[in-house]
């Protein structure tokens, strides 16, 4: 009897894989989903929530299926149940109004949108007009601009608005930005507006938050050495997008934006050497975990951790989730 030869596998193409670091999770995103986990424990389900807690599909599920329900507005929401405000901040209208319904909420603005709310306040209390660097539409700049009254904010989203950009009478300027921002583009925006306006201040990152900063300097390395860089995250987050951006620019061949490994079309592997991952500041590291498994699967994987910072920042909790 012939016993038939094994057959061989064939060897799985090399492929270096890069990690960025950091990537994922920012403190403010942890919190923000650590404050509807808590609440929902506290308070039994349904806990709501105005707007995506964070922009995440895999997250926004998950919280779902604990409990959560995800409205657009308060008139959605009834009056006996508490209710949490998305990390990306509302306008103070919104707790107002809740404040007037005796509703219990609790507040999921990630800190550092909260201090650029204050230091809008800070401006306008001083007599400037404010022109605000970010996104028409995205909840963060529409947080931001009703924080004070109508008309007491510019907002700015290119170089051509800059340059088009008329000040109302003579009234001092200040400015400040989304938080989530490309570093590079805003710099372009702000000497624009520098040249026109010689008194504002000279530009600088404090706005654009550290976890936003640190991820796009991650993905700058990526760009400089991989062909491919794969970002992990949804198409309204607005930090992930721009890691794609990022990479681009850095060099990368090609860039993608993924909600998870399930997305990914594996002909864009072709001609590469070296792929770069990594993950914007709402998305899960689970994510970057499976879409590692799934690359294991095709190719024999070199999977190098890319040195970059390694943050330790954390936000405490409103007291009354914590007592």
């Amino acid at each position: 009897m012939t016993v038939p030869a094994p057959v061989r596998q064939p060897a799985k193409p090399s492929l270096t894989v890069r990690l960025a670091t950091p990537r994922g999770f920012c403190a403010g995103v942890d919190r923000a989903i650590q404050i509807v986990e808590r609440a929902i424990e506290k308070y039994g389900a349904p806990v709501y929530v105005r707007h995506e807690i964070v922009h995440n599909r895999h997250v926004v599920e998950r919280l779902k299926a604990m409990g959560a329900i995800f409205v657009k507005e308060l008139d959605d929401c009834p009056d006996d149940r508490p209710v949490v405000f998305s990390a990306h901040g509302v306008p103070k209208s919104v707790p107002a109004t809740a404040r007037a319904r005796e509703m219990l909420f609790l507040d999921a603005t990630c800190p550092l949108v909260s201090k650029v709310h204050v230091e809008a306040e800070r401006h306008h209390a001083a007599g400037r007009h404010i022109v605000l660097i970010g996104h028409a539409g995205h909840p963060e700049v529409v947080g931001t601009m009703g924080q004070l009254p109508a008309g007491a904010i510019s907002l700015i989203e290119t170089v051509a608005d800059a340059e088009n950009f008329q000040r109302p009478g003579d009234t001092p300027l200040a400015y400040a930005t989304q938080t989530t921002l490309s570093v590079d583009d805003t710099a372009e925006v702000l000497a624009t507006l520098k040249r026109r306006f010689p008194e504002l201040p000279d530009p600088h990152k404090e706005d654009i938050c550290y976890a936003t900063t640190n991820r796009q300097e991650a993905v700058k390395r990526l760009g400089q050495g991989c062909e491919l860089v794969l970002v992990v995250g949804s198409k309204n987050s607005s930090n992930s997008v721009r890691l794609v951006e990022v990479a681009l620019r850095a060099g990368a061949r090609d860039a993608r934006l993924v909600d998870d490994a399930s997305q990914v079309d594996w002909s864009w592997m072709e001609g590469v050497s070296t792929l770069g991952i990594t993950a914007g500041a709402s998305a899960p590291e689970r994510l970057i975990e499976e879409l590692v498994e799934a690359v294991r699967a095709r190719f024999d994987v070199e999977l190098v951790e890319d040195a970059g910072e390694r943050e330790t920042v954390t936000f405490k909790l409103p007291r009354v989730l914590t007592a």
